[in-house]
């Protein structure tokens, strides 16, 4: 694991032996664009609403850009995850870390999407598992929060695998492919991740 303060923003990546999380890269794109593409009914109903224009070279580029800038920041961290399996490096999905409050608040709201094909595998549970040591050690957070829609069961077991608990109920929280929808409120304490980091009962 590469901490953010001792590598260039495009070297920050998370590696586990199944998974590596990192920024995304211009060549990149032919995976991402094709990813997104081929699993865009599964997505449409989790996500804000986008278009085939949103898949574009040109808009890839800037978002890569954007994800350097702000890890250099360091207010969000918008990595892509690869498996790793049978020595190759497929890309699966992202995860975001975006958000990060300092001062009083010391929090980071966590977002995430997985590639149709390879949902159901317990990958995007292992890339949550993957940003939480980068969450309170590296960035040194307190608190991390995610949100679902109420009938998204596998985004709940996901959460709750990793220690986040239920914390609350938002209506028309977010925006979802062009409605405002309810969300569930699940967070993460450091000291529930220390707790379970140690084998201890949270």
């Amino acid at each position: 694991m590469l901490w953010p303060w001792s590598s260039p923003a495009q070297l920050i990546a998370l590696r586990s032996p199944d998974l590596l999380l990192r920024l995304p890269q211009i060549g990149d794109y032919p995976a991402w664009s094709g990813l997104r593409k081929a699993s865009r009914p599964f997505l449409k109903p989790f996500e804000p609403r986008w278009t085939e224009a949103d898949l574009a070279h040109s808009v890839f580029a800037t978002r890569v850009k954007r994800a350097r800038q702000e890890a250099e920041d360091g207010t969000d961290y918008s990595f892509l995850i690869f498996n790793l399996a049978n020595g190759s490096e497929t890309l699966v999905g992202g995860v975001t870390l975006s958000n990060i409050r300092r001062r009083a608040a010391q929090f980071v709201n966590l977002g995430y999407w997985m590639g149709q094909q390879f949902a159901g595998q317990g990958l995007m549970t292992k890339a949550v598992a993957l940003t939480l040591p980068f969450v309170f050690e590296s960035c040194d957070l307190h608190r991390i929060h995610a949100a679902f829609l109420p009938g998204n069961i596998a985004s709940r077991r996901v959460l709750e695998k990793n220690g986040f608990i239920e914390e609350g109920f938002a209506a028309g929280y977010l925006q979802i492919d062009g409605r405002w929808e309810d969300h569930v409120l699940f967070g993460l304490t450091r000291e529930r991740y220390e707790l379970r980091r140690h084998g201890r009962k949270a």
